[in-house]
Order: C-alpha cells, then structure tokens, then sequence
C-alpha cells in the first residue's frame, strides 16, 4: 500500500466525512419512513377489514359509519344492520386484532434482543404450552373437577385459566433458571424445554379424556381465533396488552447493548440482571394475555422481527416499535382472509399465520445455512 493509501485511510478526504456523517441521517430517514408507511397500512389493512366480510359494506359505508359514531355526518347511506355488525362484530374484532398482533410481534424482538438469537421466540419459556394446559384442562374438567371456578368466572374461564396457566408456567420457567439470585439465559432455555414437555404432555393426557364437542373447541381454540370478540372482552384485555406495548419500548438501549454481550452491557451501565426481569416479565404478561384471549397464534412473533431486521437492522428503539405495527398488519391480513376465503365457514387464524410463517422459517434456515448457520 503506498503512501498516499494509508493517508487516505487514516484521514478520510472532505469527501469521504460528508459520506460518513450522511449515512446515519439516511438511516434514519429510513427507519422514520418505514415508521411512517406502516401506520398507512396499518389504517388501510383495517378500513378493509371493517369493509369486508358475510355483510357487504362498502368502504363509503365505513367511512360514514365511523364519522357518525363521532358526530360527524357523512353522504354515504347504510342501513341500522350494517352498523350493528361493523359496531358490534367486526370493529372489536379489529381492535383485538391489532393488540394481538402488536404484541406478538413486539414481544418476538425482545425475546430475539435479550437472548442474542434470531430463533428466539416467546414460547420458549412456556407461556404458550402452559396457557394451553390450563385452558384444555378448562374445557375438559368444566362440569366436574372445576365446576366451581367455572361457575365464578362465568364467560370468562377461558381467558383467566389459560392467562394463569402461562404465568405459572413463566413463574416455574425463571425458578428454575435462577442460580445465585441470578437468571441464567441457558439454564432458562433448558427449563422452558423441560416445562414446554410437561405441559404438553398433560394436554394430551387431558385431550385423550375429552368427549367429541371438547376435541371440536380445543382443535379450534389451539389453532387461534379471534370470532369471541366483543367489547367488554376488549376492555378486559386491553390494560394487559398495553403494559407490555408502552414499557418494552423502554428497555431498548439495554436491549442495545445487550447485543454487545452482557459483560458489555454491564460495562455500560445498564443492570443486566434487571433487564433480564423486566423483559421476561413484561413478555409473560403480553402473551399469556393473548393467548388467553385469541388462542395459540404462531409465527408473528418470529417473522416480523426478522423482516425488519433485514430491512433496517438491529435498532431496538426502531425495531419494537415498527414490530409492534407490522405485527397488527400481518394478524390482520390474516384474519382477513381467514373469514372470507371460505365464506360462510370460518378458518382458524392460527391456519393462515402457519401458512404464511412456514415458508419464510424455510427460507431463513435455508439462507442462515448458504452463510454458514447462525
């Protein structure tokens, strides 16, 4: 390398520093216009999905529904039954889509963040498998072992065992991973396994005992459905669901750092062990509540992080919060076409997340393997 090359490298011509200084505004442009493109079709997917459906409803239709809910009256007519199915059926349904979705997703990057591997996935450490026992066990022992509790919930048996199961099951999980006051990431990985085997092997037994009409509601609900929405559910759900959306975006720069290492996170001055907590918890309590409220929905939460990923990197203080949008638009597509592709007759969600999610798991083992795994 001659003279004039190790000058150059050493200290960058005018040029090359205007290009240096540009490239992290560029990327910001970047993430802020992906912000900002995700709430359109965040808006878009949901003005759609209010339209669509057994009741024509057109998008005018909609529009003017909403703006009379609001006071404002709009020149497009529709009739008192296209408003009780756009009030009462389809816009709850919508809501609980979104919240779902958002959390799924936002939970999937952290859970990826804090354990430094792409694969990472909330059911990891149990909250699915557990909520799903307490919920079959729900449905198979209603009129016998737990009459009483299904008696005292009421219409609600379902969401608060299945929510409790999957905080149990997260509670058993982080015990077990303790070692000295201090959660070990393997040692949480290996008791997740442990606890994911048990549990499921207790819904089989629990299936194995239930007559037909409870194999017809566990088949359904496993798969996902979002159809029992309404609005005191909605507002039941929602406090849940927003505690983990409005305080996992708070651990972002821990998140960050902890992509650095946990010795370097420490060095930074963030509280490894704590975060650690927070996280866990907060993801504990977003999934066990979707699961509670919409069943067993795969996918978002590992293929959303890792489409932004690809798109603009690592960033948690961009990547959760775009997760989060992008979560509520893929669940919403989904369940878009999981009640009108088969019209009347209704697909579980979980159907069409699998069919979407499969393929692109294929695709990143396939490409992870072409670079040399991960």
């Amino acid at each position: 390398m001659n003279n004039s090359s190790v000058q150059s490298v050493a200290h960058p011509t005018e040029h090359e520093e205007g290009l240096l200084k540009l490239l992290p505004t560029l990327q910001d442009k970047k993430k802020h216009l992906t912000l900002i493109t995700l709430l359109w079709g965040l808006l878009s997917i949901a003005i759609v999905s209010l339209s669509m459906g057994a009741v024509s409803i057109s998008t005018g239709q909609t529009i003017a529904i909403i703006g009379n809910s609001i006071g404002i009256q709009l020149p497009w007519d529709y009739s008192l039954s296209q408003q009780a199915v756009l009030q009462s059926i389809r816009a709850p349904r919508i809501v609980l889509a979104i919240l779902v979705g958002s959390v799924l997703a936002i939970s999937g990057a952290a859970m990826q963040g804090l354990f430094r591997n792409p694969l990472a996935d909330p059911a990891l450490i149990g909250i699915s498998s557990g909520a799903t026992l307490a919920a079959v066990a729900v449905i198979v022992l209603e009129s016998t072992v737990l009459q009483g509790f299904s008696q005292w919930t009421g219409l609600y048996s379902l969401p608060i065992a299945a929510f409790a199961g999957g905080f149990a099951a997260t509670c058993l999980v982080y015990h077990f991973a303790t070692v000295g006051g201090r959660p070990d990431i393997s040692s949480l990985l290996l008791a997740g396994i442990a606890i994911n085997a048990l549990a499921g092997s207790a819904t089989g037994l629990l299936v194995y005992l239930a007559d037909d009409e409870q194999l017809r509601t566990i088949t359904f609900w496993t798969m996902g459905s979002l159809s029992g929405a309404n609005w005191p559910q909605i507002f039941t759900a929602a406090p849940f669901f927003l505690i983990t959306l409005v305080c996992l975006p708070l651990v972002s720069r821990a998140l960050n750092a902890m992509l650095l290492g946990e010795a370097e996170a420490t060095h930074l001055g963030f509280s490894v062990e704590k975060i650690k907590t927070i996280t866990i918890f907060l993801v504990a309590l977003g999934v066990g509540a979707t699961v509670s409220f919409a069943g067993i929905i795969g996918f978002v939460g590992l293929v959303v992080p890792h489409l932004l990923r690809l798109w603009f990197g690592p960033d948690h203080r961009s990547l959760l919060p775009c997760a989060a949008i992008l979560g509520a638009i893929l669940l919403l597509a989904a369940d878009l076409l999981a009640r009108t592709v088969m019209l009347p007759a209704e697909l579980p969600i979980g159907i069409i997340t699998g069919i979407l999610g499969g393929p692109f798991f294929l695709w990143l083992l396939r490409c992870q393997k072409m670079i040399g795994g991960f």
